[in-house]
């Protein structure tokens, strides 16, 4: 009688594991997201390149995640998305996972050249 009620038990208790463990992937993914995202304000908010803010946030957000930075006379904005699959044969779509970080620029920092006001780069970091 155990051995039923175990055969019977199991694939839910593997279910729900399965669903726990990605459900813990994607907070690591979103937290690795806002730490990406607040590294690049910081280092557009200090007056760093585009490029440079793009490289930082591209080395801490997760792979294949989409980096968007936009700078203004006043502040930047940085926003760090990706997917994150679920584990396979569960038929669950991808969660979409989004940080945003916004910064005021420090005083005495110059527009680069290369960003003028109100500019805005948007791309996906390497796999």
């Amino acid at each position: 009688m155990a051995t039923a009620e175990i055969a019977v038990a199991l694939p839910a208790l593997v279910l729900v594991t399965v669903l726990a463990l990605w459900a813990v992937a994607v907070a690591s993914t979103h937290m690795s997201c806002v730490d990406a995202a607040r590294a690049g304000a910081r280092a557009a908010a200090r007056g760093e390149s585009l490029d440079a803010v793009r490289a930082l946030v591209a080395r801490s957000a997760p792979r294949g995640a989409m980096v968007t930075v936009r700078r203004d006379a006043d502040s930047v904005q940085v926003a760090v998305s990706t997917a994150v699959r679920p584990p396979a044969l569960t038929g669950l779509p991808a969660l979409d996972v989004q940080a945003r970080a916004e910064a005021e620029t420090e005083p005495g920092v110059q527009d680069a050249p290369e960003s003028g006001a109100g500019s805005s780069s948007q791309q996906p970091s390497p796999p």
